[in-house]
């Protein structure tokens, strides 16, 4: 199968997820709030595939976090019955085997936007800036951390603009005072993790693996930038 026909076959199925949950969705207002992101994310990916089409595995990562994503949309994150789900399927509560008291769903996603996304940034920080060794797997890092970080502040603006149910629907704290910054360590914690996988990965089958890290690491101009220029 060809690269295009791949992306193109990876957008259908995301169809075939999307458009049957947006028919009654739990709260349609939560709904068209939580897919302004889904749409954004299909118009960049579409925006920049001739000039700078991403990896198949960047692309599979991706669709898979849409494919939550769009779930999580459909029910609010808070609603997902997957405990509901497991019950049917077992005859047993998934949260009470594992000790939740919460809905955790939400935690999940924002796992797996760590885990899942942090490999498409370093696709694009190595194929742009050219990093290598230790910033080609810091900087995805660093930056899933902060765009987790940012993504709180946009919860947190949205829950104060539209304020009532649909803020805290959106916003999905579920009592948690703590929320916003258990989401944020579970996703720098999924960007460790793929990074890690990743590093070893990559130190098993790359021969010049430690050469490059240690070049990375080296100091390049002995001399401070011109504070006299500036």
């Amino acid at each position: 199968m060809s690269h295009r026909n791949y992306v193109l076959t990876l957008l259908a199925l995301l169809a075939a997820l999307w458009v049957p949950l947006a028919f009654d969705p739990f709260d349609r207002r939560d709904w068209l709030l939580e897919n302004v992101l889904l749409v954004l994310a299909i118009a960049l990916l579409a925006a920049t595939y001739r000039r700078f089409p991403l990896s198949r595995i960047s692309y599979t990562l991706i669709f898979i976090f849409l494919c939550l994503h769009t779930i999580g949309a459909h029910y609010t994150y808070a609603e997902v019955p997957y405990d509901a789900a497991w019950r049917a399927l077992t005859g047993s509560s998934f949260n009470e085997w594992v000790g939740w008291e919460r809905n955790n769903f939400d935690r999940l996603v924002h796992f797996s936007y760590g885990l899942l996304l942090a490999y498409p940034v370093r696709e694009v920080f190595i194929r742009v800036a050219g990093m290598r060794g230790f910033w080609g797997y810091f900087l995805p890092l660093d930056l899933t951390m902060s765009t987790s970080m940012l993504y709180e502040l946009v919860e947190w603006a949205v829950a104060e603009v539209f304020g009532g149910d649909l803020g805290m629907a959106y916003l999905g704290t579920q009592g948690d005072v703590w929320d916003a910054h258990k989401d944020m360590a579970l996703a720098s914690l999924g960007a460790l993790i793929a990074m890690s996988i990743v590093a070893f990965i990559n130190s098993r089958i790359k021969r010049d693996f430690a050469l490059e890290w240690a070049e990375s690491l080296r100091v390049k101009r002995l001399r401070p930038l011109g504070e006299n220029e500036l």
